[in-house]
């Protein structure tokens, strides 16, 4: 975890906030045209349930996306964040507008699925690696505009943050390393902003790579696309001098092995961009209210 992330309430409330609100342009445009068809002042209740087991995640999203459209709308909560969720399980109710309901219905489902499913993917990892000391990491690997909702559900699910982009902590990597003339002189240059970073973290592809690393002072190598003997190897040599990552092709099936070597990190770029949304669904009352 760095110290760039604040997933504070107030943090996540201004974050959903932003989120929704484009979202909300981008689906509402001038108007819902069949939410029209409904009295407007007409109220409702509204359940909505997981059709299947899941790390519950974006509660904040829901909540912005109904409370934009109708402030006095009301939500409770049954599951929350970085609760896990049975099948048929209602997690949360809301009332309010119906109309606002309505026209918010799909903003706040997407939000819910889409975060439920980077959440339950990292806990699957997560579990896997129980015992060891690995850490499941996230990348860069998310979608644009949404890498901040992406990296909070990797929270909910057990993981841990990678940086949060290019401006607050220092990767090191291949053709950095070929444009800087080689490990000791990137890591030399390194220093003098290195207090600006989170951390400095450089990456090698061979033992002989790893070595001149640590012998430059690295304290922090991301283990590049390394088979299992090698990765051994790898914690052998380090002794515990830097913290340890792996990278490249992890899989579910790979990671306790992975994971037993003894290295410290395995980031992993499936966890945000590879995710199969959670089935919810949001079932509606009679509406209440109007004229009679």
């Amino acid at each position: 975890m760095t110290k760039s992330f604040n997933f504070s309430t107030e943090a996540l409330g201004q974050l959903a906030q932003s989120d929704v609100a484009r979202a909300l342009a981008e689906d509402v445009g001038t108007g819902d045209l069949t939410a029209a068809l409904i009295d407007p002042a007409a109220q409702a209740r509204a359940q909505v349930l997981a059709r299947e087991s899941a790390v519950v995640c974006g509660s904040a999203w829901v909540e912005a996306a109904f409370k934009q459209l109708d402030p006095q709308a009301r939500l409770v909560w049954h599951v929350r964040d970085g609760a896990r969720c049975a099948a048929d399980q209602v997690v949360f109710e809301v009332q309010g507008q119906a109309r606002a309901l309505l026209t918010a219905e799909r903003t706040a489902l997407n939000f819910l699925q889409f975060l439920s499913a980077v959440a339950t993917k990292t806990a699957a990892y997560v579990a896997l690696v129980a015992g060891t000391p690995a850490q499941i990491v996230d990348t860069r690997k998310t979608l644009p505009g949404l890498r901040m909702a992406q990296k909070y559900a990797v929270r909910c699910g057990g993981g841990t943050n990678h940086r949060v982009g290019l401006y607050d902590a220092i990767l090191i990597k291949e053709n950095h390393i070929a444009a800087a003339g080689g490990i000791a002189q990137v890591l030399q240059r390194a220093a003098p902003i290195a207090a600006q970073a989170d951390f400095v973290e450089i990456e090698v592809e061979t033992l002989a790579e790893l070595a001149q690393a640590l012998d430059a002072g690295a304290r922090m190598v991301l283990l590049d696309n390394m088979d299992l003997a090698m990765l051994k190897e790898a914690v052998r040599i380090n002794a515990g001098r830097a913290v340890l990552e792996i990278s490249g092709g992890v899989t579910l099936a790979g990671l306790r092995a992975l994971a037993d070597t003894g290295v410290d990190r395995i980031s992993i770029g499936t966890l945000t961009k590879d995710v199969q949304a959670i089935d919810y669904s949001m079932r509606f009352d009679a509406p209440q209210g109007g004229p009679q």
